[in-house]
């Protein structure tokens, strides 16, 4: 393709400023493929090193492609960060080695290539768009075969995946904060290019460049490009940038002499103060630190609440870092003079956006991830709080479901009533009605009074429990079942008396009522009748006395 653009500008302009023949027209694509990877190139007058940074994408986009097709063709690895290091590698070590091989071929009195900037420069761009591709395609694989058939996006967001948790955060932030700050660069350049659009319609004219050369014109003023955007966020962090030995564009002031005939240069402010707009662009970097501190913890927050301004720090120590390596490769010498030095001072833009950026994304971390911490109390709170306001509501619900109980169909409160010791427990009353007890028979006085006789004491006799019988809720579904009738109970036989044993012992309930011994004379009278009767009534022991008759 570059050869396709020289071979077109040789045939519209004049044959020696391509070279001679179509020899000069090979060495000068070369020259410009070079470039493209950001090799600088030597000739009479001195270094050039002011190279387009738009030119990486067409090298760029065909190593991101042959990395995928590489990974591809070997089919799906076990270790996919090992196998994307390893066609990294294996891409970029030829490519930087034919890189060497044409700017040694190349290399003329008038233009002499530098070797080792081609070889750096072609190793780093292969290796990182070459690592990209691959890295994509093994996530797109692994993505596919997760989603089971199902169409999923993998585009460049997917290869985080392949971060550690921590690592993946940081570059999240950074990316975010680098955003801003390119945006911002991109925002004045086109407010300014707006502002001063007769400057460079003046320019244009003077140039005459015609159609041929008006259209590479303006593929030059897009390769440049991305150099404006980058000074442009230069100016807004605050060191500015330089278009010449001794010039300063920056917020304090402009400092500028005699510019190149270039279209885009007439963007350039009037010498004197800044002006006053412009120093809103100031606050670019504070928030660029924001965005960055937010999305680094948002992406994985810290349960300590003192590392989260470390982590912000740390995220834009890292794009202050990025903005300087940006700054360097934008700027350069053009030639020795005047414009040896052109474009923003790398260390000057890495330090003051590493501090700008630093200190508000440190700031904006530690609130993130308080609010990050808190969020869990503030939904328990929450929840607890609603529950709280719903237990009214639902005892009201319940109350309007449940309905209204029927007088009839109260139920009784039971009692329980103490009992004493000696008084017997009482059965399941609430069930069944217990039996009636047989009455028990009294108890025949001996023929002789027990030797050794007690008075039991009268018991604490407890009030009888009336038996309950249960209210059945559906009295008329269920038949009444007839009480059973008690069983009658046998009388208990007549002890049989007790007569004298052979040895003329009596013997009555186990006592030795008559020893043998010589026989009475006469009879011994009966007994006196017991006034006093025991009786077992429900368990509980009565002792009646028969009081006798006081008016007989």
């Amino acid at each position: 393709m570059l050869t396709t653009v020289t071979l077109i500008g040789w045939i519209a302009a004049p044959k020696t400023a391509f070279g001679d023949g179509m020899t000069g027209v090979f060495r000068t694509a070369v020259n410009f493929w070079l470039v493209s990877h950001h090799a600088g190139f030597s000739y009479g007058q001195g270094r050039v090193g002011l190279l387009p940074l738009g030119v990486l994408v067409l090298p760029g986009a065909l190593l991101y492609r042959g990395g995928g097709w590489m990974i591809r063709a070997a089919g799906l690895p076990d270790r996919p960060r090992t196998a994307v290091v390893r066609v990294a590698v294996a891409l970029a070590a030829p490519y930087a080695g034919l890189a060497v091989l044409l700017a040694l071929a190349v290399s003329s009195p008038e233009v002499r290539p530098s070797a080792w900037q081609a070889l750096l420069g072609c190793f780093l761009v292969a290796i990182i768009a070459g690592g990209l591709g691959a890295a994509r395609a093994v996530v797109a694989a692994q993505v596919a075969a997760e989603a089971k058939g199902r169409r999923v996006r993998s585009g460049l967001g997917a290869l985080l995946r392949l971060l550690p948790d921590r690592p993946r955060s940081l570059v999240i932030g950074v990316a975010g904060s680098l955003s801003v700050l390119l945006a911002s660069g991109a925002l004045l350049v086109g407010a300014s290019l707006a502002v001063h659009m007769s400057d460079a319609d003046h320019l244009y004219d003077l140039l005459a460049p015609g159609v041929v050369g008006g259209v590479l014109l303006l593929l030059v003023e897009l390769a440049f490009l991305p150099n404006a955007v980058i000074w442009g966020m230069a100016y807004a962090v605050g060191p500015g940038f330089s278009v010449g030995a001794g010039t300063s564009v920056s917020p304090t002031g402009v400092f500028i002499d005699l510019v190149p005939a270039f279209p885009p240069l007439a963007a350039l402010p009037q010498p004197g103060p800044a002006p006053a707009v412009s120093l809103i662009a100031l606050a670019a970097p504070f928030l660029a630190g924001a965005v960055g501190g937010v999305l680094t913890i948002r992406s994985m927050p810290t349960r300590v609440s003192e590392g989260a301004p470390l982590w912000g720090f740390l995220s834009g120590a890292l794009t202050g870092a990025m903005a300087a390596l940006l700054s360097a490769l934008s700027g350069g010498p053009l030639g020795d003079g005047r414009m040896a030095t052109v474009g923003p001072s790398a260390w000057q833009v890495g330090l003051l956006a590493a501090l700008e950026v630093g200190i508000s994304a440190a700031i904006a971390a530690w609130v993130a991830n308080w609010m990050v911490l808190r969020r869990p109390a503030r939904a328990t709170s929450r929840t607890r709080a609603s529950k709280s306001r719903s237990k009214p509501e639902k005892a009201e619900k319940k109350a309007e479901r449940k309905p209204a109980k029927e007088p009839g169909r109260k139920r009784a409160r039971e009692v329980a009533t103490p009992m004493p010791l000696s008084a017997p427990i009482p059965g399941d009353y609430e069930t069944r009605i217990p039996e009636p007890r047989a009455k028990a028979a009294p108890a025949r006085p001996p023929y002789a009074p027990d030797p050794l006789q007690f008075e039991e004491a009268e018991p604490v006799l407890a009030p009888r429990r009336r038996a309950r019988r249960t209210v059945d809720p559906l009295p008329e579904l269920i038949e009444e079942r007839p009480e059973p009738e008690p069983e009658p109970q046998p009388e208990p036989e007549p002890e049989p008396a007790q007569g004298p044993a052979r040895d003329g012992t009596v013997v009555v309930e186990g006592h030795i009522i008559d020893e043998p011994g010589p026989e009475p004379s006469a009879p011994m009278p009966p007994p006196p009748e017991d006034p006093e009767r025991i009786e077992n009534r429900g368990g509980a022991i009565y002792v009646l006395r028969e009081e006798s008759d006081q008016g007989d």
